[in-house]
């Protein structure tokens, strides 16, 4: 079963936060929609693990409420209160039927790590595949403070490297879900944000 957008129907703005069914029902971010851990409860009764692409604040708005209502395992890569697994690069996480390696991919967030499977990418902020600034592979802002482009570029090379070419589905923290078509894979998508990352030109017109 695919993963459900649970913050589908947010009215202000959120991450997207994902509910990966099957064997072990994880959330991916908990973005922050008030009423999230209802919906969550809507598909499953048990919610076995919370994992944290990186804890910016649209990330982890409802995390205490969800970890409230639930009471699941808290995978981070950085310190967080109520943390139960720390998050190291080339670790091994469960969620949903099967397996995912951590990456770690700073550079938006210092704490950044994306999700790999063999068939699914859990991008975060890192790489999406459609924003305000690019509608077809765009990467993570970097004009923030603790934000570097420079570091972001060689996390999309290190996820590349690391990506398999079964992975037929991105689901980025923000935009809309990619499926790999007959003429275009995930990995072309991640390419092109990395090209886009490499010109060094601002992301958005008022970015310095």
């Amino acid at each position: 079963m695919d993963p459900i957008v649970v913050t589908a129907d947010a009215e202000q703005f959120t991450c997207n936060a994902y509910l990966v069914p099957g064997e072990r029902p994880t959330l991916v971010d908990a973005g922050t929609m008030p009423g999230v851990a209802d919906v969550v409860a809507e598909h499953t009764e048990e919610l076995d693990a919370v994992v944290l692409t990186h804890q910016h604040a649209d990330h982890v708005g409802e995390l205490d409420a969800v970890l409230d209502a639930f009471d699941p395992d808290l995978y981070a890569y950085g310190d967080r209160p109520r943390r139960t697994h720390e998050l190291m690069d080339g670790d091994t996480v469960r969620m949903g039927d099967d397996d995912y390696e951590v990456v770690y991919t700073p550079g938006h967030a210092a704490d950044h790590v994306s999700l790999v499977s063999d068939e699914a990418l859990f991008s975060g902020d890192v790489v999406v595949y459609n924003d305000a600034a690019f509608s077809d592979g765009s990467f993570g802002r970097t004009d923030m403070p603790g934000q570097s482009r420079e570091r972001l570029i060689e996390s999309i090379a290190a996820l590349l490297d690391r990506l398999p070419d079964s992975v037929t589905a991105m689901y980025a923290g923000h935009g809309d879900v990619y499926r790999a078509t007959e003429d275009e894979s995930v990995r072309d998508v991640v390419e092109r944000a990395l090209a886009r990352a490499e010109r060094r030109e601002p992301k958005y017109p008022d970015e310095g």
